[in-house]
């Protein structure tokens, strides 16, 4: 299997990026990528004090159009590149905001970060009960997953119930290059589980900058070595249905 081209956590300027959204896309173009997703911070944590999110409709609704027009612009350019509009939520906001702020199904990916307990893992719980209860029928849900996850948080209390969780509700795991300590060896027995159990795999940059759109060789050297290039492949024939069902 060839290195595939895909870097599905990217912000822009619309949050701690450098970049707008379609620097980042003729960027990708250049560099041949496969799938790009643009993930923008939405919080009201401690962490809006810090950085620039996604932080008012107002500013969502040219974020989500941004995005849309650049898919128009390399669909009229007959551009192999996919581009797909995502979210980056931290799990210290309150739900309420979420519920207020975010209508899943105007995204096609979904990136939660801080999941770090079970107390995380019973509010994600909690906000996909509300989404789905609201959810558009003529619209897809969005692909679900988990941003820089530190496994950790849960090696001393066990895997199962978060490996359950996570299957159930079709939530991939990311490699992300910029936390590669995340998936050293010490977590094999994480990733055997991860294998074991079919749970989809991403590779993510969390890039910042244009720079780092192609940061993916580490993580796809670390997907290689838990053997867990089918978990991808199944990840990118989602990517591929998700896109053909939103045409």
């Amino acid at each position: 299997m060839k290195i595939p081209r895909i870097n599905l956590h990217i912000h822009s300027n619309y949050s701690d990026g450098n970049n707008s959204i379609a620097k980042i896309v003729k960027k990708a173009i250049s560099e041949d990528l496969d799938y790009i997703a643009i993930t923008d911070h939405f919080t009201n944590s401690w962490k809006a004090n810090i950085i620039p999110t996604l932080d008012t409709l107002y500013k969502i609704e040219n974020y989500r159009r941004e995005i849309s027009n650049c898919k128009s612009y390399l669909n009229n350019r007959n551009e192999t590149l996919q581009v797909f509009t995502g979210i980056e939520i931290d799990l210290g906001s309150s739900k309420d905001y979420i519920l207020e702020y975010i209508k899943p199904c105007d995204y096609d990916i979904i990136l939660f970060e801080y999941l770090e307990s079970f107390e995380s893992i019973a509010f994600i719980k909690s906000i996909l009960a509300s989404w789905r209860k609201e959810k558009s029928l003529n619209k897809p849900f969005p692909l679900l997953g988990l941003a820089h996850f530190d496994p950790s948080h849960f090696l001393s209390q066990g895997f199962q119930i978060l490996i359950n969780f996570l299957f159930e509700n079709d939530i991939f795991i990311e490699f992300n290059s910029s936390y590669s300590q995340f998936y050293s060896r010490k977590y094999c027995l994480f990733y055997e589980k991860v294998k074991e159990t079919g749970l989809l795999v991403s590779i993510g940059c969390d890039s910042h900058d244009i720079k780092s759109l192609t940061d993916i060789i580490g993580s796809w050297e670390a997907i290689k070595d838990y053997l867990l290039q089918n978990n991808l492949i199944q990840l990118i024939k989602k990517l591929n249905n998700l896109e053909k069902g939103k045409n």
